[in-house]
């Protein structure tokens, strides 16, 4: 956790600026040019000057020291994680409430903070957010941020989070807009609730915020087997109509802009069963961490693939995926292995721990993972593992760790990259 009073630095880059300065990690920054320090977003915004002033404590004794920037040179700090702002709404369709027992405590974390949504790109409800919070967005310009709409209408949207005193979405956006602060949107697709006749509407109501409206994004709902709630999944028929309504306001939007605005998931085009658009439809790809463009992404990336002369091609190599995301990637890795003579393995991993509805790789366990691939090892050599399933501790959802797959399987595992350059370097690397 972050320090009572500041900003405690958890690691420094080697040669950064904070490593010549003399910064420790341990060391806890109180402020910059005079200004207190609350998170990493203040220093951030107070030490854009060239000369920069730092009162940091070290073992209880306070000191300064002074900071020229060269250009090109960077900070290199990381902090200790701050206290995150937690949600106060009950949504019908919540994930984390789908969670069972036994993965990473941080997913039992229900997040609901602007700074984080302006950092990584979290979505908030904006259903918590202080003045003294709105004033700070403006003053230092937390742009863009990421939120979930769900619903314009306020009857709809407030059933969906279940909170009766979530403030009207509209104003909130209609704040934000007027003091020039852009925002990406989601509308989590919730059959009975806001699709049909209250998506149109609600796509309707969302474009009187262009151009600070960057992007609009339709997700199905994510359902597990351990709900409790009664809530229906998004099936062809609902995909179907929900794409139908979407490209209806697309095609408005690119007359008008040539930005279609609003997006479909990934999931619902595989839902449908319909091909999903170019990858130039997806302009800037706003919200491709949000599952939107990073099939026909991949699928774009592999065209332009450039094969290393390191291949390892006497090496026999097992990989997996998700089972929604496994018939493109089956369909490229037997083209390069053919091509290229290659001896590769795909195996697509169903999801036993959530529950067979749950089909993207991110979501998969390394138990189910393990499960899949334990009779399935003989004669190969290395066990591929995408870094989409493992956080930045390199541990699956459950805490499984590389480590852990390895002795399970008795064959060397190797983190790869999700793309296909990520593939093809674990196959030039690969010991």
């Amino acid at each position: 956790m972050q320090a009572e009073c500041g900003l405690q630095i958890d690691t420094i880059q080697p040669g950064s600026l904070a490593d010549k300065a003399g910064l420790h990690p341990g060391d806890t920054l109180l402020s910059v040019n005079d200004h207190r320090l609350r998170d990493p977003i203040d220093f951030i915004y107070y030490s854009t000057d060239e000369d920069i002033q730092v009162q940091y404590k070290r073992d209880g004794r306070k000191m300064i020291l002074f900071i020229k920037k060269k250009e090109g040179a960077v900070f290199g700090i990381e902090f200790k994680p701050f206290k995150i702002m937690t949600c106060r709404n009950n949504c019908v369709f919540c994930f984390v409430k789908q969670l069972p027992q036994g993965l990473r405590k941080t997913l039992y974390v229900k997040d609901e903070d602007y700074r984080m949504s302006f950092l990584f790109g979290n979505y908030i409800t904006l259903s918590n957010l202080s003045k003294e919070d709105k004033k700070r967005i403006v003053e230092q310009r937390l742009t863009p941020l990421f939120i979930s709409v769900h619903s314009t209408n306020k009857i709809v949207r407030n059933r969906l989070l279940g909170n009766p005193k979530a403030p009207d979405i509209m104003k909130e956006l209609q704040f934000l807009s007027d003091n020039k602060v852009r925002f990406n949107v989601q509308i989590v697709l919730c059959p009975g609730y806001n699709d049909s006749k209250e998506l149109r509407q609600t796509l309707s109501d969302l474009y009187k915020f262009y151009p600070y409206l960057l992007s609009v994004a339709v997700v199905p709902v994510g359902l597990t087997m351990h709900r409790k709630q009664r809530i229906s999944p998004v099936e062809k028929v609902e995909a179907l109509e929900a794409l139908k309504i979407i490209e209806s306001f697309q095609k408005k939007y690119v007359k008008r802009h040539g930005n279609p605005i609003i997006y479909g998931a990934d999931e619902l085009y595989l839902k449908a069963e319909r091909p999903f658009p170019p990858l130039r439809e997806y302009g800037e790809c706003h919200q491709i961490e949000n599952g939107v463009g990073m099939v026909p992404l991949f699928l774009n990336q592999a065209k332009k693939l450039k094969i290393p002369k390191t291949l390892q091609r006497k090496k026999k190599f097992l990989t997996f995926t998700g089972m929604s995301f496994y018939p493109f990637l089956k369909k490229f890795v037997e083209r390069f292995s053919e091509r290229e003579k290659m001896q590769i393995e795909l195996l697509p991993v169903e999801n036993r721990f959530f529950g067979p509805s749950v089909t993207v790789a991110g979501l998969l366990t390394g138990r189910d993972v393990i499960k899949t691939s334990l009779d399935r090892t003989d004669g190969h050599e290395v066990f591929l593992i995408p870094d989409v399933v493992l956080n930045g501790e390199d541990r699956f959802l459950d805490d499984i760790t590389l480590h852990d797959v390895e002795e399970a399987l008795g064959i060397p595992v190797r983190k790869i990259g999700s793309t296909p350059d990520g593939l093809i370097d674990g196959l030039s690397q690969a010991a």
